[in-house]
């Protein structure tokens, strides 16, 4: 196939020649849709951002905002696609549109269709209620964390977002959450810079990467999209499973939870309702609502980035992952996983295929994060902590650390220093001066080897007070 349909502002666009590294954002522009920016090219500042279609999980379309310079464009093969050009006019201005003109939200423009479109998303979330939220109105303004404006100073445009109401019946837009999502549809695409496949099942993804053991798997694309538009990074193959069915359950059984490997973390976070408080505290942490519209698990972990924010609270949560590959499945700790820097246990024709979580779940647990920006920003040092107390004794304890050696890690020294002891101050003092000495940590632009290792003590000493009542020292 050389061509395929892509549906944008409610018209169906062909696409032809289309090539594996051509990003939706740039193909809108050069389709005169140029109210999506460029701005950084790597998803942190959202002036790229588009609303796409979703299924949500109720037979309806549930629309999302994503970052177009991370999207591959055949990755969107029979989706839809709405930009800050098909949400209003200049004489029909859109809701969101007119609250960001009438209260100053807009001064040089640039990341205007962005914030736009952002806000539409929430505008549209069919959970806001009003009086629910941050905002009288249900508006969640972390909604827009993944959008950065350098002109207006953010209030006027906290203020047209806190203006919006409901979208009224004869909303178009509105409508089409009634109505299901586009379906993935396959595509198998050949040229002189690249293959491209989405396959149609599980099998035939597997099929795909045991005769290409080198391909790259392509899921949200927020790591790959990167490394296409900063690095120039092409490949030979590349294989598409983020629409897999296979990878996107999410089931609780007797013993444990297991999370589909190609479900996106906001996908997740509704599905999970809060139901594992760790995994609760961590997901408004990562990156951007932009950006976990996209992320999953599977290519967080995949790429075994020492810095990837969930091996932390999955370590601390003594979860372990599904690999398959055409000759079957397999089992494996999930610290037993990296190997080395952007190193891990996956062998040749191997993928993520979930992610399991035993149960039942440690009842006092917490995750910290420090970084320069507390949201939308990479962390210099990440700790999950999970703990069982036997009246004051620790009964049993998981602490998951990241961004303190060539890959993430246990704390295996705090850890032992805790079991069976006192949960007292003096007992976590002692734990938290041996795990600033965990890992290997390094000096960066991010943080120094002395900062990470002092953080590190801090987050101990931190989830102690904020968890349990000091009893003794």
């Amino acid at each position: 196939m050389d061509s395929f349909t892509v549906t944008v502002n409610g018209q169906p666009r062909e696409v032809q020649g289309a090539r594996p590294h051509t990003t939706l954002l740039n193909w809108l522009r050069d389709g005169g849709l140029t109210g999506c920016k460029e701005g950084c090219a790597e998803g942190e500042c959202g002036a790229c951002a588009v609303l796409v279609s979703r299924p949500d999980g109720r037979g309806g379309t549930r629309l999302e905002s994503v970052n177009a310079c991370l999207v591959m464009l055949p990755a969107m093969n029979g989706q839809e696609v709405i930009t800050a050009e098909g949400l209003g006019t200049p004489n029909h201005l859109h809701p969101v549109q007119h609250e960001m003109a009438v209260r100053g939200g807009s001064q040089c423009g640039y990341c205007t269709p962005g914030f736009v479109v952002s806000m539409a998303a929430e505008y549209y979330r069919p959970e806001r209620r009003e009086g629910e939220h941050h905002a009288p109105n249900g508006f969640d303004i972390h909604s827009l964390s993944g959008n950065l404006c350098r002109c207006t100073g953010y209030r006027p445009i906290q203020d047209a977002a806190h203006a919006l109401g409901t979208p009224p019946e004869s909303d178009t837009i509105a409508m089409l959450r009634t109505r299901p999502a586009p379906a993935p549809q396959a595509l198998h695409l050949s040229g002189p810079d690249g293959d491209f496949h989405r396959p149609a099942d599980l099998p035939e993804a597997l099929d795909l990467l045991a005769e290409h053991p080198d391909a790259t798997l392509l899921a949200g694309g927020t790591d790959w999209g990167v490394e296409v538009n900063i690095r120039h990074a092409r490949a030979g193959v590349t294989i598409a499973v983020d629409a897999l069915d296979e990878l996107r359950e999410l089931e609780w059984h007797d013993d444990h939870v297991r999370i589909g490997a190609g479900l996106n973390l906001s996908e997740i976070e509704r599905r999970l309702d809060g139901r594992i408080p760790l995994m609760a505290e961590w997901f408004p942490q990562f990156a951007s609502r932009l950006i976990r519209n996209s992320a999953t698990l599977g290519g967080n972990l995949g790429t075994a980035s020492p810095i990837g924010d969930s091996p932390p609270t999955l370590l601390a949560l003594d979860a372990s992952l599904i690999l398959a590959s055409r000759g079957g499945e397999r089992d494996v700790p999930l610290s037993e996983f990296f190997k080395g820097y952007r190193q891990t246990e996956l062998r040749d024709g191997e993928l993520i295929r979930a992610v399991r979580i035993p149960l039942p779940l440690a009842p006092v647990t917490g995750f910290y994060k420090y970084a320069k920006r507390r949201f939308d920003d990479i962390s210099s040092v990440a700790v999950g902590i999970a703990m069982e107390l036997d009246g004051n004794m620790v009964g049993r304890i998981r602490i998951g650390l990241g961004g303190v050696a060539a890959t993430p890690i246990r704390a295996l020294k705090a850890e032992a220093a805790l079991i069976g002891q006192p949960w007292t101050e003096r007992t976590v003092r002692e734990a938290a001066r041996l795990m600033g000495q965990e890992g290997t940590p390094l000096s960066d632009h991010r943080a120094s080897a002395e900062y990470r290792a002092a953080m590190l003590e801090q987050a101990l000493l931190k989830f102690f007070y904020e968890k349990t009542e000091v009893v003794g020292g």
